[in-house]
Parts: C-alpha cells; sequence; structure tokens
C-alpha cells in the first residue's frame, strides 16, 4: 500500500500548490491514501468547512491539525459532523471533533490515522503516548487495519524521535508537523515504522516558516508588538513522505521525502 503524507499547509499559496499539484502526484506515486495537515491553510491559522471540500476535492482522504485548530470559529460548529477532519487525540474529554478514526481507501483497504500533540514547548495537553497507546490496544496491525498513520504535531525533536521508537513495529508511519521544516531522517525504524522528525509545510519558504518576513523580523529584532502575521504568498514547495506498506504485516518497506515547487531543492521519490 502507498501512503502520501503532506506536511502543514499554510495559506492561499500552500493550499494553491496542493489543489494544483496533488492529483499529479496521485497518479504518478500510485498513492493509495492521502493524509494532508490542514491547521494553517486559513491564511496560516487554523482551517475552513470551504477549505475542507477543496482538499477533499483534489484526493486528500484525511486532514490532521494541531494546536491551530480553533483559530477559525467555524469549525467548532463543523468539526462534529466531518469525520476526515481530526484534531489532536489528547485533547480533554469532551471536546468537539475526534482525534482518530478508520478510513478506507479507494481499493476497500481500512487505514487507521491518528493525530496527536507533543507536549514540549507546546500547549498542555494529556499524555501523547498515553492517548495513542489506548487508541491502538487491542488493534492488530495487518489484520484490523490495513496501515496506522500518526501525525505528531510538536515542536521538539526529541520528543518526536522518542514517540517514534516507543511505537515502533506497531504502526506504519510516525511522522511530525508543526515546524515547517522539513528534516533529514527519513527512515524506516529496527521494528519496521517508517519516521520522519518533521515532513516540512506545503508553503512558500522565501518566509519565516511560512510567514511574511518583516513581522517576525521585528519581533526577534526590535520586541515590540507587531501586527498579526500573514502567510507569504509566493511560489510554494509541497513536502511530504511517500511510505509503502507491507500488505501482509501493514509495517513499512520503505520511506522517501517529498519536495517539488518553489525554493527549495526538489526530491521526488523513485
Amino acid at each position: 500500500m502507498r501512503l502520501l503524507f503532506l506536511g502543514d499547509i499554510v495559506g492561499r499559496s500552500g493550499r494553491q500548490a496542493v489543489v494544483e499539484r496533488l492529483p499529479d502526484l496521485i497518479r504518478d506515486l500510485r498513492a493509495d491514501f492521502v493524509v494532508a495537515n490542514g491547521e494553517n491553510a486559513a491564511g496560516g491559522f487554523g482551517i475552513t468547512a470551504k477549505i475542507c471540500e477543496e482538499l477533499y476535492d483534489v484526493g486528500v482522504d484525511v486532514i490532521t491539525t494541531g494546536n491551530h485548530v480553533w483559530d477559525q470559529r467555524e469549525i467548532l460548529g463543523y468539526i462534529d459532523d466531518d469525520v476526515s477532519l481530526i484534531r489532536p487525540i489528547n485533547f480533554p474529554v469532551g471536546t468537539p471533533g475526534r482525534g482518530a478514526g478508520v478510513f478506507e481507501s479507494h481499493d476497500g483497504r481500512r487505514v487507521m490515522v491518528i493525530n496527536v500533540m507533543c507536549r514540549l514547548f507546546m500547549d498542555a495537553l494529556d499524555d501523547p503516548f498515553a492517548a495513542v497507546e489506548q487508541a491502538i490496544d487491542g488493534l492488530a496491525l495487518g489484520h484490523d487495519v490495513d496501515a496506522v498513520i500518526v501525525d505528531l504535531h510538536g515542536e521538539a525533536t526529541s520528543e518526536k524521535m522518542a514517540f517514534g521508537h516507543a511505537f515502533d513495529g506497531r504502526v506504519s508511519l510516525v511522522v511530525g508537523t508543526h515546524t515547517h521544516v522539513p528534516t533529514a531522517d527519513t527512515m524506516v525504524l529496527a521494528n519496521g515504522t517508517a519516521y520522519q522528525t518533521d515532513a516540512g509545510m506545503c508553503g512558500d519558504y522565501d518566509s519565516v516558516i511560512g510567514m511574511k518576513k518583516e513581522h517576525p523580523i521585528d519581533r526577534f529584532t526590535r520586541k515590540l508588538p507587531t501586527p498579526r502575521l500573514e502567510a507569504a504568498d509566493g511560489e510554494a514547495t509541497v513536502c511530504g513522505v511517500l511510505v509503502e506498506t507491507d500488505d501482509k504485516t501493514g509495517l513499512a518497506i520503505r520511506i522517501e521525502p517529498l519536495r517539488v515547487g518553489g525554493v527549495l531543492s526538489e526530491t521526488m521519490p523513485t
């Protein structure tokens, strides 16, 4: 099975790049299932129902989120009705929406997607390790589901790497989001879980992690209040990973990075 995961979609530029490129990527890479992190898709802050529909229309199967999930207030009244839009599973009990789900690929295979948020340098949430343990408890990878994808939304590389090793052999993919910079540690771990510390973003890299440069520079150099940050609007790079799994076990055979368009060096999975 071929799983395509796209990193944080940032602003209009990132959305346009995904909308324009994803159908061809699905065809060329023969992707069976697509997950994209959409928490920055609405001008860099949150996501809307309309944007969700735009992404579904071009082939995204599941949209994950993170700490910006509630930035667009309309999503509070929408997320319960959209089973393909998920928020971090370790929000407190009673939070709208859901943090995981089992979804069907176009050919009928079952894929579990889990969205979870780290705790180091992030908002204080429930234990991400315990939350995912509970989600997969009793679940047999390769039998009950054909694949398990974990979007690990967080700042600290150490926390992400510890998480990957903790769940090695029990899920198909652990991939980080949130920092918007693609890391070079794409690998299959010892027990068969594909891993990358951060997938990067689908956004304009002539920026400060997707935002126009002037205001972030002012914040760092002058320590004065600045206007609300704005998403950069130049040509975006689409970043992500492609994972191929064993049909019998659900574990990863290989993982390759994806970077197309924009100013970063390109790399396409073979």
